[in-house]
């Protein structure tokens, strides 16, 4: 849960703000390059004088930010997600968490595979003790005599089974 501004981090370059979270802490600096640098939040002046202006305890709530120095002034939109139990990860952590995991799942899929293909042509020996012979084959189950097939002799000089009569 990074926050949303933390792309900002970083060098900044000239006429940028530097912004930096850490927990709920904001730390934003100046683009002006003095120390005598006059601060406004949400149109309310602020007190410190220095170069960096820390939010303690910020709550995300969007935030109007000025910074002047004379006839100068920058002007910054601060719209910051934090949050108080959020830990950063660097983008080396991030890559040493991801392949550790590609890792183990490959080595669990290969132990899984060789664990199963040396069991494909055993049968399971849990369940029954007695020696499996050649198994009997069950000859097919007598005909109902209800249902057989009766075959009428057929006499050719009786008229009656002649076809057509």
């Amino acid at each position: 849960l990074l926050p949303l501004v933390s792309f900002l981090i970083g060098v900044s370059s000239p006429g940028e703000f530097l912004v930096e979270i850490s927990g709920t802490t904001v730390t934003i600096t100046c683009p002006l390059e003095d120390e005598n640098i006059q601060w406004q939040l949400s149109g309310k002046t602020q007190d410190t004088r220095e170069r960096k202006f820390i939010m303690k305890d910020h709550d995300s709530t969007p935030a109007n930010l000025s910074c002047s120095l004379g006839n100068q002034k920058r002007q910054l939109y601060l719209n910051a997600k934090v949050c108080a139990t959020c830990e950063e990860l660097d983008a080396l952590t991030v890559a040493g968490i991801i392949t550790a995991d590609l890792l183990i799942t490959l080595g669990v899929l290969i132990l899984v595979y060789y664990f199963s293909k040396g069991r494909k042509g055993r049968a399971s020996s849990a369940g029954d003790s007695r020696p499996r012979g050649q198994k009997m084959q069950r000859p097919p189950p007598v005909p109902n005599p209800d249902y057989e097939v009766r075959t009428v002799p057929f006499h050719p000089a009786a008229g009656e089974g002649q076809p057509g009569h």
